[in-house]
Formats: structure tokens, C-alpha cells, sequence
């Protein structure tokens, strides 16, 4: 099992600039055509000099049923989805964020929807589990995760050569307290499946917010489309700079978002408007 602590330090020597990659996808019911979906975009990023991936929310399941992903979840340490991922980092010797996969909770008919991070030699380095579950009903259209989802309780943040990365998931994009809990960042990574409904109204603006307001770059990897249970997700994978600014974006369908964290950028940023060393509360 992965450490627990919320910051992990690598031994690795600082780097002033970092290529990172959000890779979009439309996940399906089935584990296995994930995974060889998740490979090939994997492959398409390493070859564009990408250091560190990231995967969506859900990215090895999207099921027809709530259900779905309870009966493919894992212990921690243990099985495909997760053998997949730590071979993955060690094969392209890369940075994996693995968007979240179904992890057994203390619930017998529920799941953790965990986030894992593999370092480039294929170790699991850190684990956040996702805190706030989202529950959504307007017309026909309802969820619940709390249904089928145990929620965790710490933030997390690992250390890496480029600086410290904040982990989150999805719903968690609306609670601003969870940032500031995690200290200061120089890159958010937020996977998520953000709903068409929701994400059309609120997914840019609250990303961009994040990345103004704690002053670090944010990766954001989403579903994005039409799944076969229906479910259509909102896509729009982004990479935002400290200013808020958009560096690269992916609206709908599998694809790869990419583009370069430059550590002058945020020392440039945090030096003109100095709001977190402004903080009084």
C-alpha cells in the first residue's frame, strides 16, 4: 500500500520546466477496451515529449449501471486496472496520474473512486481518495454517487522534481476549501466526469478560478461524450496557467490536451500579485 502522508518527496533534482498531458477519453462499459483506449493515447503523448499523463475520472469503467464499477473494484496493491498503470509509467518511464478506479471500501456493496500516482519507475507514490460525492437532480436527470461511493478524508499532494502536485476529483472542483487545505501547488491534476448539464454552466469558469486563486497551473482530464449508458459527459480537457490563461483544450471526443509548466512562469505570476503570502484567513 501506497504511503499515506500528503506529501511524498522525490529525490530527484528540481526542474524548471515539465511537459504534461491530459488524456481525454469516452470510456466504455468495458475494462479491457479502456485500457488498450488509455495505451494508445499514452503512446500518442510520450511521443510529443509528454513527462507526466494524466487519465480521466472512471477512465477503466463507465458502466451501464452504478453498479458496474463495484463489481470490478480492487483491492489496493492489486489487479489489472492497477498492474496496467504501474506497467505503463515503467514502460514509457513517465509520471501516471490514473484519473480514479474502483478500489474496495469498507462498505461491502461500495467503492473507493481513488486516484493513484505512479512515478517513472511504476511505484505507486500516492493515493487520494475522492472526499465530496455528487448528487445532482433536474428533470430526468439524477445522480447519486453516494449510492455506491464511500467518501475519503484527506487531501493530498505529492512531491516531484517540477514541485508539488494537489490531487482532486471531479465534484471536489466546487469546494475551494479542499485547495487551500493542500497548501501552496505548482500544478492541481483534476480528473473528472463532468456531466454535459453541469460542465456546459460551470466547468471552465470554476477551473479557471482554481488556477487564479491558488496560483499554479491546473491539468484538468475529462470524459467527453456520449457514453453507451446514455450518460453524455462534457469533455473540454484543459491545461490553465497561473494567470487563468488556457494553454490547450479538447472539447469532445478521445484526444490528447498538452503543453509545457514553466517553473518562471509561476515565480512571475506569484511575484506581481503576491495573493497567497496576502492571505489572512
Amino acid at each position: 500500500m501506497p504511503p499515506s502522508t500528503s506529501e511524498l518527496t522525490a529525490p530527484s533534482p528540481p526542474v524548471r520546466t515539465l511537459r504534461v498531458a491530459a488524456l481525454q477519453m469516452v470510456s466504455t462499459p468495458r475494462v479491457e477496451e479502456n485500457l488498450r483506449t488509455a495505451a494508445a493515447l499514452m503512446s500518442e503523448a510520450v511521443a510529443q515529449g509528454a513527462e507526466l499523463l494524466a487519465l480521466p475520472e472512471y477512465f477503466a469503467i463507465m458502466g451501464m449501471s452504478d453498479r458496474d464499477k463495484v463489481r470490478v473494484r480492487e483491492h489496493v496493491g492489486h489487479g489489472p486496472i492497477q498492474d496496467f498503470l504501474a506497467a505503463s509509467a515503467r514502460e514509457h518511464g513517465v509520471w501516471l496520474i490514473g484519473g480514479s478506479l474502483p478500489l474496495w471500501a469498507d462498505s461491502p456493496d461500495k467503492v473507493l473512486n481513488s486516484s493513484l500516482v505512479y512515478d517513472p519507475h511504476g511505484q505507486c507514490v500516492a493515493r487520494y481518495d475522492k472526499i465530496h460525492l455528487f448528487g445532482f437532480r433536474q428533470g430526468a436527470e439524477a445522480y447519486d454517487e453516494s449510492a455506491t461511493i464511500e467518501a475519503g478524508r484527506e487531501p493530498v499532494a505529492f512531491s516531484m522534481p517540477f514541485g508539488r502536485v494537489g490531487l482532486s476529483i471531479c465534484y471536489d472542483l466546487r469546494f475551494p476549501e479542499l485547495y487551500r487545505a493542500l497548501g501552496v501547488t505548482e500544478l492541481l491534476v483534476i480528473p473528472a466526469a463532468f456531466t454535459e448539464t453541469t460542465g456546459r454552466a460551470h466547468w471552465e469558469i470554476l477551473l479557471r478560478a482554481r488556477a487564479i486563486e491558488n496560483q499554479c497551473y491546473v491539468l484538468a482530464v475529462a470524459q467527453g461524450g456520449r457514453h453507451e449508458n446514455g450518460r453524455e459527459t462534457h469533455g473540454n480537457s484543459m491545461l490553465i496557467d497561473p494567470w487563468g490563461t488556457i494553454v490547450d483544450r479538447k472539447l469532445k471526443g478521445r484526444g490528447v490536451v498538452i503543453g509545457d509548466l514553466d517553473q518562471g512562469r509561476l515565480a512571475e505570476t506569484r511575484a506581481s500579485l503576491p495573493a497567497l503570502r496576502h492571505r489572512v484567513m
